[in-house]
């Protein structure tokens, strides 16, 4: 799979999780700015997130997208909200990036 569309995902990721990031500021979009950011973000993940679907199945591509994104919401949640993980939260963290990794190294869904 070529690299421009691992570099097309993970530019999808990277706006679902700026966008949710400003979900949580938007405070249940009461304040304009955040809400409007959100709005935006999302909808740029979602047209990156289409671009991928032209190599990648539905499936594999929604995992990887969903699935990074929560472990990076998850850590921003962490370093910039002061939200704690506990243990349990962490080990199911560690188990969807190993999903992550496993379907991309090992899956023949995913062509490479």
């Amino acid at each position: 799979m070529p690299m421009l569309t691992y570099a097309t995902l993970f530019t999808a990721i990277t706006l679902e999780v700026i966008g949710t990031t400003f979900l949580q500021r938007s405070e249940q979009f009461t304040r304009l700015v955040p809400t409007l950011l959100t709005g935006l973000c999302y909808a740029g993940s979602f047209y990156f997130l289409s671009l991928v679907l032209r190599a990648m199945p539905l499936g594999i591509a929604y995992a990887i997208w969903s699935g990074l994104g929560i472990v990076l919401v998850s850590l921003i949640g962490l370093v910039v909200f002061g939200q704690r993980l506990d243990f349990a939260a962490m080990i199911g963290l560690s188990m969807i990036v190993a999903g992550v990794v496993i379907v991309n190294l090992f899956s023949g869904s995913v062509t490479h």
